[in-house]
């Protein structure tokens, strides 16, 4: 999960007990808290979703509802534990670390199983899923010289992705299927549109960070 990091009085905003074991108290509760046990919940819906969408070869529309839901409720918890552990102060290493992978996981699942089942064009997985982890490296070439804050865009672009993979889990036909489609394209070009604006302050705020740094060093240097 984002959000700024727990005070040193402990996340949980209490005074941290005095000990190892008074720090391991603090950690074990930390741990399970509701924004990390939502995190956990979609971790678990993934193979669960994935399952009920090949269910009698993929194609019957009663277990593609019940993948629709699957899916629904894990993009549900996607918004909620973010906004609970910044809310609450509730971020840990986990929630860091497992709400990422929880986010691109049912999305990759979606993208995956649908182009499997001939729904949606493999180019459109390999465009999506190039892209999440193209940003996912990004991140670690610039972790050490900041970190690049969600943008409006990059949130209509989730809000794209999964409005589109839920449209298309469910059967639909007539105006709807061609609704799907046009949903897809909109969630397609955002998609790109945000990765190369992210590759754009990526390469910006390096840039600053490196300049810093030989900054710094030269002061040292004359200081000396």
């Amino acid at each position: 999960m984002t959000g700024v990091p727990a005070s040193a009085t402990g996340e949980t905003g209490r005074p941290a007990p005095r000990g190892k074991l008074g720090a391991a108290a603090v950690n074990q509760a930390s741990l399970w808290n509701i924004a990390n046990i939502l995190t956990m919940i979609r971790l678990v819906l993934v193979p669960g979703f994935v399952l009920l969408l090949f269910q009698d070869g993929g194609h019957d529309p009663a277990w593609r509802a019940w993948a629709w839901a699957a899916f629904a409720v894990a993009m549900i918890t996607d918004v909620f534990d973010g906004h609970l552990a910044r809310a609450y102060n509730l971020v840990t290493d986990f929630g860091k670390i497992a709400d990422p992978i929880a986010d691109k996981a049912i999305m990759a699942a979606g993208l995956i199983s649908l182009s499997v089942l001939g729904d949606l064009p493999w180019w459109v997985t390999g465009v999506i899923l190039a892209r999440e982890l193209g940003i996912t490296l990004m991140r670690f070439w610039v972790i050490r010289h900041g970190i690049i804050p969600a943008s409006r865009g990059g949130k209509m672009k989730t809000l794209a992705q999964g409005t589109a993979v839920g449209m298309y889990v469910l059967m639909l036909t007539g105006p709807l299927a061609t609704l799907r489609f046009w949903v897809m394209a909109v969630a397609v070009v955002l998609t790109v549109v945000t990765g190369l604006d992210y590759v754009r302050q990526a390469v910006v705020l390096r840039r600053k960070g490196l300049a810093e740094e030989r900054a710094a060093a030269r002061s040292e240097t004359a200081t000396r």
